[in-house]
């Protein structure tokens, strides 16, 4: 089973988009729209300091009526951010997911960012799994 750093390492797109936490929500909302991404980490320097999501805006700026151009990450972003050891499997990443309910998780080695993996990756990765495991007992049968 492949670990985080492996995954990562295979993702055609490995950058870590961040955002500081004094940009507005509409600022954070314009890279998540240009990169198609569904969060943005939230960075101080090189520390990781919160994460902010879809999720996040959906909850914390429109269902409470306040203004995307006016509301800092700061005020909404998630701050006890969960994350994965580069060591980590693919199987452990999604029980961390799934336990806490959300879509993407920070890589992290000791406190570097290495990157982040979205809930997609895993299944897809899972799924290339299966298929592997399939094909493999497909030919142990015919053979």
């Amino acid at each position: 089973m492949k670990t985080a750093r492996q995954l990562l390492q295979e993702k055609s797109r490995q950058a870590i988009f961040s955002v500081p936490p004094n940009a507005t929500v509409y600022q954070a909302l314009q890279l998540m729209a240009e990169k198609d991404i569904g969060a943005v980490l939230v960075m101080e320097g090189d520390a990781l300091v919160g994460i902010f999501s879809e999720r996040d805006y959906a909850r914390k700026v429109v269902l409470q009526g306040k203004t995307s151009a006016g509301t800092p990450i700061l005020d909404i972003m998630t701050k006890r951010v969960m994350f994965a050891k580069p060591t980590h499997t693919v199987d452990q990443c999604m029980a961390i997911m799934s336990e806490k309910r959300f879509r993407h998780l920070p890589v992290m080695d000791g406190t570097t960012v290495l990157g982040v993996l979205s809930i997609t990756d895993l299944v897809r990765e899972q799924l290339a799994e299966q298929q592997f495991l399939i094909e493999q007992l497909e030919h142990y049968i015919h053979s």
